[in-house]
């Protein structure tokens, strides 16, 4: 990271060393970010955890909402 930021990016000692490691990251195009969920990946969501336990047919209350 030193070499990156040193002869990289060209910062001085004091400089590279007041960085946090996230100004580092960001310095050198290391966003870190996710990439955004798409269609895929919530139906993965949705098949792991469902808004009702699988098998109950009142949506997992427990209580007969017909009443």
């Amino acid at each position: 990271m030193m070499r990156a930021g040193m002869l990289g990016l060209g910062l001085k000692p004091a400089e590279f060393w007041a960085l946090t490691p996230a100004e580092l990251r960001l310095m050198l195009g290391q966003t870190g970010a996710a990439e955004p969920l798409n269609r895929a990946g919530l139906d993965a969501l949705l098949a792991a955890y469902p808004d009702h336990a699988k098998g109950c047919e009142n949506g997992g209350s427990g209580r007969d909402r017909s009443t």
